[in-house]
């Protein structure tokens, strides 16, 4: 697969408030958010994966929008699943559909006094692999890791999104 890149954090920074980060599975997406100072990442939840290629929006991506609408998100960032090579993986398709079903229902909700939060896409590569060992080394048990695995993996979306924003803002 080819190349694939991600945004990059602080271009067109909406300032201060709470992103939302995803882990987008093909079974599981994975829920963090961050502080309003944007400087910490927190587990929010996992959602159930239903919305196929062909499918009309279902509960997956009514859930994102309300955690989006809860939280008042001020960006949301969707994992960009890419190899050591930054060749996208098999699952780029599934992150950058649900960022696009996302960004069209956000459109859809506009109003004139309510900025829309950017969808962005973000590098993951080894994401899940630190989550994991992260897990591990709290001492939670591979069977129950696999409920909370995609939360952590969203985390570490989020924290490294949030870590290299900090570093783009002081440049």
């Amino acid at each position: 697969m080819a190349k694939v890149e991600p945004d990059k954090p602080g271009v067109d920074d909406p300032g201060l408030g709470r992103r939302l980060a995803l882990d987008v599975g093909t079974v599981r997406i994975g829920v963090a958010v961050s502080d309003r100072d944007a400087k910490l990442a927190t587990p929010v939840e996992t959602v159930p994966r239903e919305t196929g290629f062909k499918d009309r929006d279902k509960g997956d991506i009514d859930r994102i929008l309300e955690l989006i609408e809860d939280y008042d998100v001020v960006e949301v960032v969707v994992g960009l699943p890419r190899d050591l090579h930054a060749n996208g993986s098999k699952s780029v398709k599934h992150a950058k559909e649900i960022a696009f079903r996302i960004r069209r229902r956000l459109a859809a909700g506009a109003t004139m006094d309510k900025v829309l939060p950017p969808v962005r896409m973000a590098d993951e590569r080894l994401t899940t692999v630190a989550a994991t060992h992260a897990l591990r080394a709290s001492g939670v048990s591979e069977r129950k890791g696999r409920a909370v695995i995609d939360q952590a993996a969203a985390v570490e979306i989020l924290q490294s999104w949030l870590d290299g924003r900090v570093n783009a803002l002081a440049d």
